[in-house]
């Protein structure tokens, strides 16, 4: 038989919830962790006096009685680990596990039996419901009846406020009242905190962040009592599951924060976290009410009887001693300005992230802690607001996640490497080698591996590009559109410009003339749309473009990535050998990219020579060819154009300009929005050698 029995999914009871989590039962000890509060109950084997097997409601269940009075119930076991914990329970734990059938009738008529913390209500000898008297908050009596009232417990759907028990009068000995006697039985095991006593130390006027306020501190053996001006709060050191003791950003100050489970209550409002402000420059001399010989005896030198130091000091060593609970201080993280915190904003308030040894702590409002086992995955994403900062996001296993913004660039650095050297599971791994190089670093990618396709992609876009580029410096043979250029050196008959093109050709206008002459008005200029880039013909004959260095090793490294992995899909070998890549060392990438070096240095050679042999030129004449047919074809459409207006200017005998308003022909108006420079230059030409205008004619004659 092994030492330890392991189970999974167990449930243990705890004020009417059920809490998942694991049990490990050892020669030493009984242990559960919690699952959701990370709390371990642990309880030595000596302790244990009684184990029962009962029929529960998510299965088999064991309860465990100690001699020191509690009662322990797990739930959600096999019919079939009976036996196995039969055989343990007898061979290390010296106890029998009894089989212990409940009453399933539905009577509310029978015998209830005190048996220590435990009141159990029995039908026929069966017990049909049992109350741990620890979980009652007062009991109040009547005429022959007695209410049981019980804490709340806000994991619950639904709670159990009170019962009601109806006592019977005796009949015998009348000196006994029945009611009575069973309300005492009742309050003499039940959880009644009551302040009765001298406190074993005072602490005044504290300053509580949450819930806020100052309150006096009182320190009892077994509760703590805050003492304020509009409520009290009273904590069992039970219900004190951590203690944390952070340095504030400004290193004079200390946050002390005791966790609780379950929390205290005002009204609707939970706190799960209280959380005091102290000044490291705050001294106090600290004297308990004890003598010297019970510290020592209950403390065990963990207290002395006269304390002086820091009040910060004093409180967390005296919660230290009654809690019995280590304290939970920042671990070796260090931000960017020496501070063991981050500042960030959670839920639109400020505050601080501690990261801590096993998990994460912020402060303060509203306080949350996230151990590093309850946790999915983290996330680095891009502030919402400006690029000088980040947002680290953060998924629990249950599906809730906590988003801390607003974080300063500059922090990036230590948080990742302290996310990456806690093993947790990053998102975004691509995320910091983008911090380093750029602005735009806070890159949305979710991908955490090397994407091989996406690079290769890349490599081959660049290599197409740059061979494009070749391409056009040599072999384009259409012109350059340049609309300025073109309106600068050409002055068309309807430009604004005309009449220096008409001094020149007949070099004798008056200046009387030129004042006779309406204004014109100005040039209206339609926007054109740019030309669409035809699509390039691929060559065939062309000489294949080089690879890169990851694809040159690839292809190098395939065959092995099969061998070593039998059945691997394709997609499954770029990311293999994607993740193999990114593990190689410099020198040997350094030697592919050597090779791929001289394998582009090749391309090039052979392309040039390919180019020089009258490679690709078939595909370009026939292109050049077509585009000087349309250019002959449009040369004659624009002569037989301007043919027309000059014989329309003639017939009419209007000595004055015609602007472009007042050409309505289609081809004159078509010939504004197809011409280009070049070819408007030569039709210009022959247009003013063809047609002399009016006015010179008219002085050569004088």
């Amino acid at each position: 038989m092994s030492d330890t029995l392991e189970f999974n999914e167990i449930y243990q009871e705890v004020k009417g919830t059920w809490n998942d989590g694991r049990l490990r039962f050892s020669k030493q000890t009984v242990v559960f962790k919690n699952s959701k509060t990370g709390k371990v109950d642990s309880i030595p084997v000596a302790e244990v006096t009684q184990a029962q097997w009962r029929r529960v409601c998510l299965g088999q269940g064991i309860k465990l009685c100690t001699n020191t009075g509690h009662i322990y119930k797990y739930d959600g076991f096999k019919d079939t680990d009976h036996e196995k914990i039969s055989e343990y329970f007898k061979a290390n734990y010296k106890v029998e596990l009894m089989e212990k059938d409940m009453c399933v009738k539905g009577w509310n008529w029978g015998t209830a039996k005190f048996n220590g913390p435990l009141l159990s209500f029995e039908v026929n000898d069966s017990p049909a419901f049992e109350i741990p008297l620890s979980s009652v908050s007062q009991c109040a009596t009547g005429k022959n009846e007695v209410t049981v009232e019980f804490h709340q417990n806000d994991d619950t759907e639904v709670s159990l406020m009170e019962v009601r028990f109806y006592v019977p009068p005796s009949t015998g000995d009348e000196g006994s009242d029945p009611v009575e006697a069973f309300a005492q039985n009742v309050l003499s095991k039940a959880d009644v905190i009551q302040a009765t006593g001298d406190a074993v130390c005072i602490f005044r006027e504290l300053q509580c962040l949450t819930p806020r306020g100052r309150y006096d501190i009182r320190i009892y053996p077994t509760f703590l009592h805050l003492h304020g001006k509009t409520f009290d709060y009273k904590i069992p050191y039970t219900t004190v599951l951590r203690l944390f003791l952070l340095p504030h950003k400004d290193q004079r100050q200390m946050f002390f924060v005791i966790s609780l489970d379950p929390p205290i209550k005002q009204g609707q409002t939970r706190y799960h976290f209280l959380i005091l402000l102290f000044s490291k420059e705050e001294d106090i001399s600290l004297t308990l009410n004890m003598n010297e010989d019970e510290v020592e005896r209950r403390f065990d030198g963990k207290l002395n009887k006269n304390m002086s130091g820091s009040l910060y000091e004093m409180v967390s060593r005296v919660m230290k001693a009654l809690v019995n609970r280590k304290i939970t201080v920042p671990g070796n993280f260090q931000g960017h300005s020496g501070a063991q915190c981050i500042t960030c904003s959670y839920k639109a308030t400020s505050g601080l992230l501690y990261p801590l040894e096993r998990g994460f702590i912020y402060v303060h409002k509203p306080p949350v802690h996230l151990r590093f086992e309850e946790i999915a995955c983290v996330n680095f994403a891009r502030g919402t607001t400006t690029t000088r900062s980040f947002d680290f996001e953060i998924e629990t296993k249950q599906g809730n996640q906590y988003t801390f913004s607003s974080i300063e660039r500059e922090e990036y650095g230590k948080l990742f490497d302290f996310v990456n050297a806690k093993k947790l599971s990053i998102k975004n791994r691509g995320f910091k080698e983008g911090m380093k190089g750029n602005d735009n670093m806070y890159s949305d990618s979710d991908d955490d591996q090397h994407d091989a396709y996406l690079e290769r992609m890349k490599e081959e876009g660049k290599i197409r590009e740059e061979a494009n580029d070749s391409d056009d410096s040599e072999g384009e043979s259409d012109e350059s559109f340049n609309p300025g250029e073109e309106d600068d050196d050409i002055a068309e008959e309807y430009d604004s410009k005309a009449s220096a093109s008409e001094s020149s050709a007949d070099g004798g206008d008056s200046d009387e003339d030129r004042k006779k002459k309406p204004a014109k008005k100005a040039k209206i200029v339609k926007e054109r749309k740019p030309r669409k880039k035809e699509k390039k013909a691929k060559d065939s004959n062309a000489p294949k473009r080089p690879m890169s260095a990851y694809m040159l090793w690839l292809n190098s490294s395939r065959d092995r990535i099969k061998s070593e992995n039998p059945g691997i899909s394709v997609t499954e070998i770029s990311k293999k050998a994607g993740e193999m890549w990114k593990q190689i060392g410099k020198d040997k990438k350094e030697e592919w990219e050597g090779k791929a070096e001289e394998a582009k240095k090749d391309y090039e050679r052979a392309m040039r020579e390919y180019k020089e042999s009258g490679g690709g030129s078939s595909g370009s004449s026939k292109k050049e060819s077509k585009k000087k047919g349309g250019k002959n074809e449009e040369k004659k459409k624009r002569k037989s154009g301007g043919g027309r207006e000059k014989e329309k200017e003639r017939a009419t005998g209007n000595d004055s300009f015609k602007s472009r308003e007042f050409i309505s022909s289609e081809e004159s108006s078509s010939e504004s929005e197809k011409g280009k420079g070049r070819k408007r230059k030569g039709s210009d030409d022959e247009e003013e050698v063809a047609s002399t205008p009016p006015s010179s004619e008219e002085s050569g004659s004088d």
